[in-house]
């Protein structure tokens, strides 16, 4: 890497990272469209799921892929920059926490399910597929974001091991933020009280 330190690359790796993820495209597309302030809808959350509660179907795809394209750009560009995995999803990581926990938003973000899976498959194009898959599959079943994204975030370490092992504990603990992320979810999961995809809310709930 033409004599620059591998401490110095990964220092880069994790500040672009966390800048770039820390882009709140949920809250700026929807004030952008008058669709209000999405932190004060449903789950107070400003990723894809929380911006499909304002009934505006467009606004939560593009945030969805902008969301998702935040994981897959850092990691493609450092990986070509360095040619390194290992930096690449030290930057991609790095995004996720950013959309978490973003500094310009007192580090009150989403829960990073569209970024994570944006790193997965920039990093590891067939875990990513299966990752997708297995999340666009749960959630065609039970109509229940929450749940497809635990199922998805669980099977990506599993569908690492099998095809590409230099991911697994980038993705592992990714997995594990992404369950932290969502334990009032599980919560009402086991309550039966999670609300469906595309259901429409005007307050904000318990996050």
């Amino acid at each position: 890497m033409d004599g620059i330190p591998f401490w110095l690359f990964g220092l880069i790796a994790i500040a672009a990272g966390y800048l770039l993820g820390s882009i709140p495209f949920g809250l700026v597309i929807t004030r952008l469209f008058g669709a209000g302030d999405i932190r004060q809808i449903g789950s107070g959350n400003i990723g894809a799921t929380n911006v499909l509660r304002t009934g505006r179907k467009g606004l939560a795809f593009t945030t969805l892929i902008l969301d998702g394209l935040k994981g897959a750009v850092v990691v493609i560009a450092l990986r070509v920059w360095t040619g390194d995995i290992s930096i690449a999803l030290m930057g991609g990581v790095a995004a996720v926490i950013g959309h978490n926990f973003p500094i310009w938003l007192q580090l009150k973000g989403g829960k990073g399910v569209a970024t994570t899976i944006g790193v997965i498959i920039a990093a590891a194009p067939f875990v990513g597929i299966m990752t997708a898959a297995t999340w666009a599959i749960v959630a065609a079943t039970f109509r229940i974001s929450s749940l497809s994204a635990l199922v998805a975030l669980g099977m990506a370490p599993i569908y690492a091991f099998i095809l590409d092992r230099p991911t697994v504990l980038a993705f592992s603990f990714l997995a594990v933020l992404g369950w932290a992320r969502h334990a009032p979810n599980i919560g009402r999961l086991l309550k039966g009280q999670e609300p469906r995809i595309g259901a429409k809310s005007s307050s904000t709930q318990s996050n």
